[in-house]
């Protein structure tokens, strides 16, 4: 009984240092963010021609809101907008066309954002633009989104990350994805780039070099993550990512639990899949090249999502009330608290003058059984491409 006794005390201590490991990472990074990062300086201050491309898959109402958004933004220089069709209608690709964009129609047998981009670079002139900004098919360009990302390649950047924000916050879901998308902007963009790191990317409202985008495009294959590929590409290269937080997109927020799980399952897959792919190149960076930001995006990797973090540290903190071993309770309130700390702390203040916000947190509970349901989900992720459907929202006045 000893033996045993012994054992499991020692693997809930080491589950106790993982778990306070990831919630120190988080509320550092969450402390740090509330350092002014330095002001972008331009080098070169020319007006670079940008293209802005828009993968859509089978979103046919949606894209036609978003296309004319687009095409009406204001730049003081040259730019065209592309729409890369992954089966949108006939008569859908007519009206884009009519409206002044350009349609780079792509067939796949299995569907995926990284090959639809990759061949929409492969269609494009290789010197018909200098930059290439890429946007999701339910996302809008705020004011002076292209200019200032024109800014940031003066500055001597060629990758750039803007702020994404909700354009919409009319259910408790939807507010809830909200607070979860500007938690993960400030921890992991704006605290990283505070301090000198790169940003991490999100997947839209983002910015390339249009040859290292080419480059990196390369042999990208079915990943559900290629946010994530580019990432630690980027990285390798030890490019560094420049974030824009006060330049935004605004990106529709889920609505309900179905397409919550679908994205989550989506994600889930794609952690697990370059932990595991670049775990032990992580290792062999930081000790070989002395790549700190590679290692870093693999760190990121073995962290736990944030919502199942709170329902395992809750369900540690409830079993330590009556287990005889391992870390007692305090520790495990500790931890708590920390991981409150972090995440209040990361939440910009508007959020908290949003009178729905206590809806949106009831609604953890329903999240953390989400994402449980999304872990035994993930190998449908790696089947079938798991689009997030959309529809035509209006920006949201709330934020």
């Amino acid at each position: 009984m000893d033996f045993l006794e012994s054992t499991a005390s020692v693997i809930l201590y080491v589950i106790g240092a993982y778990l306070l490991f990831n919630c120190c990472y988080l509320l550092f990074f969450s402390l740090v963010s509330h350092k002014k990062a330095k002001p972008l300086v331009e080098l070169l201050p020319i007006d670079r021609r940008i293209c802005v491309l828009i993968p859509a898959y089978r979103e046919n109402e949606v894209i036609l809101e978003t296309s004319k958004a687009a095409v009406n933004h204001a730049y003081s220089g040259d730019f065209d907008v592309y729409v890369i069709a992954d089966g949108l209608h006939p008569e859908t690709i007519q009206q884009l066309k009519t409206i002044g964009v350009g349609v780079l129609e792509v067939f796949f047998e299995k569907s995926t954002k990284g090959k639809a981009l990759a061949a929409a670079l492969e269609a494009l002139p290789e010197n018909a633009y200098d930059v290439v900004a890429i946007l999701d098919v339910d996302n809008i360009m705020g004011r002076g989104f292209l200019q200032e990302v024109n800014k940031a390649f003066s500055a001597g950047y060629k990758v750039v990350q803007a702020h994404r924000t909700a354009k919409n916050m009319d259910s408790s879901f939807a507010l809830l994805d909200a607070c979860n998308e500007e938690i993960n902007n400030t921890i992991y963009r704006k605290g990283h780039y505070a301090i000198g790191m790169s940003s991490a990317l999100i997947g839209s409202g983002m910015a390339f070099d249009f040859r290292y985008f080419r480059k990196l495009l390369t042999g990208i294959g079915e990943t559900v993550g290629e946010d994530k590929e580019l990432d630690f590409r980027i990285v390798k290269d030890q490019e560094k990512i420049c974030y824009l937080n006060d330049v935004f997109v605004y990106d529709e927020k889920i609505e309900n639990a179905k397409v919550f799980t679908q994205q989550r399952t989506r994600w889930i897959a794609a952690q697990i899949e370059f932990l595991k792919k670049y775990a032990f190149e992580g290792l062999v960076q930081l000790f070989r090249n002395g790549n700190y930001e590679f290692f870093n995006k693999v760190v990121q990797a073995f962290l736990v999502p944030r919502i199942l973090l709170i329902g395992v540290l809750g369900y540690f903190f409830l079993a330590s009330l009556v287990l005889p071993v391992g870390p007692s309770p305090k520790f495990w309130a500790i931890l708590l608290v920390m991981l409150s700390a972090a995440l209040f702390i990361a939440l910009p203040a508007r959020f908290y003058r949003n009178k729905q916000l206590w809806k949106a947190i009831v609604q953890l509970p329903y999240a953390l059984f989400c994402m449980v349901k999304a872990l035994f989900q993930i190998k449908k992720a790696k089947t079938s491409f798991l689009s997030t459907p959309h529809t035509a929202k209006a920006v949201s006045n709330e934020i």
